[in-house]
């Protein structure tokens, strides 16, 4: 085992519980090395040798129980309200539950974008971003057009851009299967043990699943990122970009997130961060959110497998009020 294994095994052994808060540990692991140098290290581990991501690290909520409420009952398979300020489980309902993640897929998608990429970089799309497949959302970029990596995110994220993702992947990693890797590789990094990913974009594939709270870990990873709270957070954007015969192009995309554009009302004392919406047949309705209360404390928020759009919302708003009252 090399140094960066070696550094990864211990940090991730190194423990200690609480109910449902953080674990506890006399000494932090080094975490100063860089993405790459994780990502190296991952490369060669073997992922039965890394622990659940419920013992994975000190700063991080876990969970050894559900947490309920009362009043908080759930139409939704799983959900989660996890305060990223003292790591506290405010709910949680099948956390550990494997499941499908639809287009909060893209969470990662974006995470390693940023961390891996230059957003100003203009990326000319190629065959990856024609999708098919019935039901599948689209920024509807086409073969030849020239975006900059950030207007790709902002196709990724607001209107869910199945192929956005598949661009963002092939100009990453140079395929989607690399690109698979590399999102499964830094999910282990970050103690998502219990997630797979097949894809950028969350097309339903019975390999491709993850947990409630391993949404939380990759959600709360790129919440790090202040160019991923910008995307998330924008209600309307507009992109202006060349086709492949170098003609101008215009296309204004709006966030898939209600909260966000306020077709659905927060919480009083809330504000909604953005997050990731996500909806393919087999995984039903699904919503990863950051909030922010009025004293300025921050949350991620999760509900999966909801019987559909209108009770997404109303489980994640259900959720979320038990941050205020």
């Amino acid at each position: 085992m090399n140094r960066y294994s070696s550094f990864f095994a211990v940090g991730t052994l190194v423990f200690g519980l609480s109910l449902t808060g953080c674990g506890q540990q006399e000494k932090q692991p080094d975490l100063s090395y860089s993405v790459e140098e994780r990502l190296e290290a991952l490369a060669n581990l073997d992922p039965s040798d890394i622990r659940r991501a419920d013992t994975f690290a000190s700063g991080l909520c876990v969970i050894t129980k559900d947490v309920s409420l009362p009043d908080s009952n759930l139409s939704a398979e799983a959900a989660g309200v996890f305060s990223l300020n003292d790591h506290s489980v405010i709910l949680a309902k099948n956390a550990y539950e494997t499941l499908y993640p639809a287009s909060t897929t893209k969470i990662m998608t974006a995470l390693l974008a940023i961390r891996h990429g230059d957003l100003q970089e203009k990326v000319t799309v190629g065959q990856e971003v024609i999708i098919t497949e019935s039901g599948a959302t689209l920024c509807n970029i086409h073969p030849g057009d020239t975006l900059t990596l950030e207007q790709l995110l902002y196709g990724l994220m607001m209107p869910s851009g199945n192929d956005a993702g598949a661009a963002i992947a092939v100009h990453i990693a140079g395929s989607i299967e690399d690109f698979a890797d590399m999102m499964n590789r830094e999910a282990w990094a970050i103690g998502a043990t219990n997630t797979h990913f097949v894809n950028p974009h969350g097309l339903h594939s019975e390999d491709h699943y993850t947990t409630a709270y391993d949404l939380y870990l990759i959600f709360q990873e790129a919440m790090k990122e202040p160019a991923f709270r910008k995307i998330i957070g924008t209600g309307t954007y507009t992109a202006n970009y060349t086709d492949a015969s170098n003609q101008p192009k215009t296309q204004t995309w709006n966030n898939s997130n209600r909260f966000i554009t306020g077709k659905q009302p927060m919480p009083d004392g809330l504000t909604m961060l953005g997050g990731k919406t996500g909806t393919t047949m087999a995984a039903g309705s699904c919503l990863v959110v950051g909030s922010q209360d009025e004293e300025g404390h921050e949350y991620v928020s999760v509900v999966l497998k909801a019987a559909g759009r209108t009770e997404v919302y109303e489980d994640m708003t259900n959720i979320i009020q038990k941050i205020v009252n």
